[in-house]
């Protein structure tokens, strides 16, 4: 049985017309399923991202308290006679207060190895940063939150010192507080899980005494 012309010429075009639109889709269907490959991918954890997580929250803490703390600092040395209003004051001391608050709860706690006891030491002076430590061991326990105490003892000091009439109080009230963000500093970098500084040219810190 012959077919008639008109039905032969129909399926001549529509054989290249369906290739047409079923080629782009099959593309389209590749390249989706590439792109589902590659976002599965990008799904994935990195590498040691809990303990990597640790350290920026860590740092992220720190900077919690710097940042108050440098406020507070700045707004006194730039006021007239060292002297603030006492709502000004308030605030920003509620801002310190709020940021040590929160410090000392996310504190590193270190674990001391079993069958040791963690050493107990005075707080790093101004000017003598804790030595990086070999073992978790010997990094004294809550030195962290202890320096944070320290500092906010410093910080209500110095609020009671600028809001006083007494001006000669403000400069040594600054003193105390610089030197007690840099144990802050200081005693949550040690206490923490942060890679030991590789600064080409640093020299080594000293021990604490």
């Amino acid at each position: 049985m012959r077919l008639p012309a008109r039905r032969i010429a129909t399926s001549a075009l529509c054989a290249p017309l369906l290739l047409g639109v079923t080629g782009p889709a099959a593309v389209a269907a590749d390249s989706a399923s590439a792109a589902e490959h590659t976002h599965a991918a990008s799904r994935a954890p990195v590498p040691d991202a809990d303990a990597l997580l640790g350290q920026v929250e860590s740092l992220g803490d720190l900077g919690g308290v710097v940042v108050p703390v440098t406020d507070l600092l700045t707004a006194v040395l730039k006021a007239d006679g060292g002297r603030l209003p006492h709502s000004q004051a308030a605030e920003l001391s509620t801002s310190v207060q709020d940021a040590i608050d929160h410090a000392t709860a996310n504190a590193p706690s270190p674990a001391t190895t079993p069958g040791t006891t963690a050493p107990s030491s005075p707080l790093p002076q101004a000017g003598t940063l804790p030595a990086p430590v070999d073992g978790r061991a010997e990094v004294p326990e809550g030195l962290a939150s202890e320096a944070l105490t320290v500092l906010g003892k410093a910080t209500d000091g110095l609020v009671k010192a600028v809001t006083s009439d007494d001006a000669a109080q403000v400069a040594p009230a600054v003193d105390a507080v610089v030197a007690g963000l840099v144990n802050a500093i200081a005693a949550m970098l040690v206490g923490s899980e942060l890679p030991a500084p590789d600064l080409a040219g640093l020299p080594s810190l000293p021990k604490a005494p």
